[in-house]
């Protein structure tokens, strides 16, 4: 069906892939397969799927590695499925940018479900009443959001589209101080309720931006607040 959105189906076990897979083509979407960690983030990058059912438990490198590396380069949706229920897998895939998370053994019309609730919606949602002008210059830092580019003295840097929103959003404010609420609503959504994902994008905003991770110059910490865009670079 033309349109449809692509899915990435990532699991070792075919007997799994062939179930969710029939659940899913009879929906109308779009599927791609991979049965390991290094083709897992190798089709991802070749195909940008709009959606990724991702297994913890994977040969070559595990599921949580394989999100930490799709997350460097794309905004697909992540559902992550594990055969463990502990609290710590559930905390380790949220960490590295996975969106939902499901327990083997799950029902396939559930898994079916999360994925449209998740695609009903953009995946980038711009800030309500902001309205950045079309180039801000910060230091050697230079935002262009009709271009969708960053750079920093002339380099490019490469975020994903995630990222740029979240940096949109805190630079259309310099010195505001944006509570973690605050930014997932602006940025995510009504439909995310864990705020830890936006400390995983800020630590992934530093480390392209900054020269120094540790010692922040553009996206500052406020403790027990939030974040904001450093009060120096307003111009």
């Amino acid at each position: 069906m033309v349109g449809m959105p692509t899915i990435l189906v990532v699991d070792d076990e075919p007997n799994l892939v062939d179930l969710v897979s029939g659940y899913l083509k009879r929906e109308g979407f779009e599927l791609l397969v991979a049965g390991d960690g290094p083709s897992a983030v190798e089709l991802a990058r070749a195909r940008q799927p709009d959606l990724i059912v991702l297994d913890v438990m994977l040969p070559g490198f595990d599921g949580v590695e394989a999100c930490r590396q799709i997350r460097q380069f794309s905004d697909a949706y992540v559902i992550m499925l594990t055969a463990r229920s502990e609290e710590i897998d559930k905390i380790v895939g949220l960490s590295v940018g996975a969106d939902d998370y499901l327990t083997k053994p799950f029902s396939p019309r559930e898994l079916v479900a999360r994925i449209k609730a998740r695609l009903r919606r953009p995946r980038s949602l711009g800030g309500a009443g902001d309205s950045p002008a079309p180039e801000q210059r910060f230091g050697e830092l230079t935002l262009a959001e009709g271009r969708h580019e960053v750079t920093v003295r002339g380099e490019v840097v490469p975020l994903t589209a995630r990222e740029f929103q979240l940096m949109a959003t805190l630079a259309a404010h310099p010195g505001h101080v944006f509570t973690r609420s605050q930014l997932l609503e602006r940025v995510w959504g009504d439909d995310y309720f864990d705020d830890h994902v936006v400390d995983v994008h800020v630590a992934n905003l530093r480390k392209k931006l900054e020269d120094d991770p540790a010692s922040p110059r553009y996206v500052e910490t406020v403790r027990g607040v939030g974040y904001r865009w450093a009060n120096w670079a307003r111009q």
